[in-house]
């Protein structure tokens, strides 16, 4: 016995007919015949009655369908089950996460895998970002998120996620409060910034560069909620990304000669991803396809 004549035997119960059954099952009328027939000869006992247009149940056959029925529900849990042990994804993924990150994609995609995905392991390291590209490049770190300006280190493949020019962040009424800024114009005042490995502090060097100007940062603290609180009190000028420049009643005004700009992206080494590693890169790059018209902070 088959399970395939189980399942022919069924739908001709089911339809009411071998050709309604052949249809169904896009199989020939003359094989589904055949096969109900070898059932039949298998079990001993004639499961149909032929003798009217439409086939009838002999009792023998009610009697089996209830327990044909069964056979086939537990095959498709059967195939069911193992389907999912099939897909399931395993194993540890080491994250790497820039200081200060409080970016809700990020955050929310990584809580959400734990929950769907108990047979992944997940650990999180923070650091700055060139320590980060260190680490995946190292093999330390199975993926990263990084800000940077320019391109990442060799050996890496870097997907970007955010992309945000650079601002001046001043108090309301200062002098810098306008429409818009040329670097230069900072010349004279205090320049607050993100340390050394961040994407922010890279755009605002590159671009100060390019024009020929001194990159000078006099105070810099890891995250840009403490620049805008310094920047509030009147302890400088904040250089930060647009969004991440947003907040304590400031001005956020757009450096428009700042020809680099601050990126926020995922890392990892080229085909080097375990089946868990690309599920976790998937899943975030679609939460920042799905937050596309917000503009999260850019933390570094």
């Amino acid at each position: 016995m088959e399970m395939h004549q189980l399942r022919y035997f069924s739908a001709v119960v089911d339809e009411g007919t071998f050709t309604g059954a052949a249809e169904r099952l896009h199989v020939s009328q003359s094989g589904i015949s055949t096969q109900v027939a070898k059932l039949e000869r298998e079990l001993g006992q004639r499961l149909f009655d032929r003798s009217g247009r439409h086939v009838r149940l002999t009792p023998v056959g009610e009697a089996v369908l209830p327990l044909a029925k069964s056979a086939l529900a537990t095959l498709d849990t059967i195939r069911h089950t193992a389907a999912e042990f099939a897909d399931a994804v395993r194993g540890r993924i080491r994250i790497g996460m820039i200081r200060g990150c409080s970016i809700p994609p990020f955050l929310d995609t990584l809580a959400d895998l734990g929950r769907t995905h108990p047979g992944i392991e997940l650990s999180l390291h923070e650091a700055d970002s060139d320590e980060l590209q260190s680490d995946v490049l190292a093999g330390s770190l199975d993926l990263a998120l990084i800000g940077y300006s320019g391109p990442v280190a060799d050996g890496l493949e870097a997907s970007v996620v955010i992309d945000e020019p650079l601002a001046a962040v001043v108090p309301p009424g200062h002098a810098l409060d306008q429409a818009e800024l040329h670097l230069a114009a900072l010349r004279g005042e205090k320049i607050l910034c993100l340390p050394r490995g961040t994407g922010i502090r890279a755009a605002y060097e590159d671009s100060c560069r390019r024009l020929g100007l001194d990159p000078r940062v006099d105070l810099e603290a890891s995250s840009p909620a403490t620049l805008l609180r310094l920047a509030e009190r009147g302890a400088g000028v904040a250089v930060l990304s647009t969004s991440s420049a947003q907040g304590a009643g400031l001005r956020a005004v757009p450096l428009g000669d700042a020809a680099a700009h601050a990126r926020l992206g995922l890392v990892t080494r080229p085909n080097e991803h375990s089946p868990a590693v690309r599920l976790l890169r998937l899943r975030l790059l679609a939460a920042w396809r799905a937050e596309e018209g917000v503009s999260p902070a850019v933390p570094g």
